[in-house]
């Protein structure tokens, strides 16, 4: 979906929000998983997002993608419900792709075990470091959409994630000893 098509709509019909949904609804959801910590309250949250995608999408002016446009919203959202005292901790469980090929189940486990405790590391981290890691390695987004979004230099989010990897290196080296 390019941003093109988005600039001229002005009221986002049904289907059109089904499709942004289909689209971006996982990547939305994991955005606020990353935030809170919380499966149900992310899916919430991606619920309002996009309900406020629909009803705001005059306001998207293009200068940045739709998908840094929407996580915006996502994290406005999910920010807001941090500061609410019914959030808890829970622990982010990374899927194992399937392959063409079966791995043993002592692969599988190994795989598993080995993202869990990565991810484990990863939402044990500050929000600041854990937010800019998450939507680089996440959702791919780049160093320029990630500072639109997040509202800072260029520089502060590079920084950030050099720290971010450096304490997720830095825990994993301490666990293997």
């Amino acid at each position: 979906m390019d941003t093109g098509y988005l600039n001229h709509v002005i009221a986002v019909e049904s289907a059109e929000l089904c499709d942004l949904m289909s689209l971006y609804g996982d990547d939305v959801w994991s955005y606020a998983y990353a935030i809170t910590k919380n499966r149900e309250l992310a899916k919430d949250i991606a619920q309002e997002a996009f309900i406020k995608a629909y009803y705001k999408i005059h306001t998207f002016r293009g200068q940045s993608s739709f998908k840094t446009w929407l996580f915006a919203i996502t994290r406005n959202l999910a920010l807001n419900e941090l500061k609410s005292s019914y959030v808890r901790r829970i622990l982010l469980l990374e899927r194992v792709a399937l392959r063409d090929t079966v791995p043993s189940a002592e692969t599988v486990f190994l795989q598993y075990q080995s993202a869990a405790e990565i991810w484990e590391i990863v939402m044990n981290l500050s929000i600041k470091l854990r937010e800019v890691l998450v939507l680089d390695l996440e959702h791919d987004l780049t160093i320029k959409d990630i500072s639109i979004l997040l509202g800072l230099s260029e520089g502060t989010v590079k920084s950030r994630l050099f720290r971010a990897r450096k304490a997720v290196e830095r825990e994993l080296e301490k666990r293997e000893e």
